[in-house]
C-alpha cells in the first residue's frame, strides 16, 4: 500500500472509521465463527465451507487494513476555507462543460470524488467560473470549462 495522503471531510472520516469499527467488530466475529463452525465438518483439505471462510477472513483483513491506512493517511479540510475560497480547492463540488457539451459535476476529494492528483482534479484546483481548462488523461486530452463552484 502507497502511503499517499488523503483529503476527507469530517464526514467521509467517520464513514471509514464506522466502516472499520463494523469490520474489527461484528463481521470479524461473524468470520471467526463461520471458519470454527467449518473446522467442525471434517477434513479441511476437501472442506469447501471452510475454505470459502477462510477466503471471507482474508479480503475482511485486507480491507481493515486499507481502512486503517487510509485513516491514518486522512488529512481533514477545512470546510469553512473551502466555503470562503473563489477558486478550486479540495472539497471543492464543481460543474464542468466539456467541448463536446457533456456537463459533469465532480468533487475533488481522495474519498468519493475525483482525486486532486488525477488529470481532472489536477486540471482543476485553482479554477475559478469562467476558466478552460485542458485535461491530459491517458485517453488523450479534452478541453473543458468551470460552470459553478460549490461548497
Amino acid at each position: 500500500m502507497a502511503d499517499r495522503l488523503e483529503h476527507v471531510t469530517p464526514a467521509q472520516k467517520a464513514a471509514l472509521e464506522n466502516e472499520l469499527a463494523l469490520l474489527e467488530g461484528p463481521k470479524r466475529s461473524e468470520v471467526v465463527q463461520a471458519i470454527k463452525t467449518a473446522r467442525g465438518f471434517g477434513d479441511l483439505s476437501e472442506n469447501f465451507e471452510y475454505h470459502a471462510a477462510k477466503n471471507e477472513q482474508g479480503l475482511l483483513e485486507r480491507r481493515i487494513a486499507i481502512l486503517r491506512n487510509r485513516l491514518q493517511n486522512a488529512v481533514l479540510i477545512d470546510e469553512e476555507a473551502v466555503a470562503a475560497s473563489e477558486s478550486v480547492v479540495v472539497g471543492s463540488r464543481v460543474t464542468v462543460e466539456g467541448d463536446d457539451g457533456e456537463i459533469m459535476d465532480v468533487e475533488i476529494s481522495s474519498v468519493g470524488g475525483v482525486s486532486p492528483e488525477s488529470p481532472l482534479g489536477s486540471a482543476l484546483i485553482g479554477t475559478s467560473v469562467g476558466d478552460e481548462i485542458v485535461v491530459e488523461a491517458p485517453g488523450g486530452s479534452w478541453v473543458a470549462r468551470v460552470t459553478s463552484i460549490r461548497r
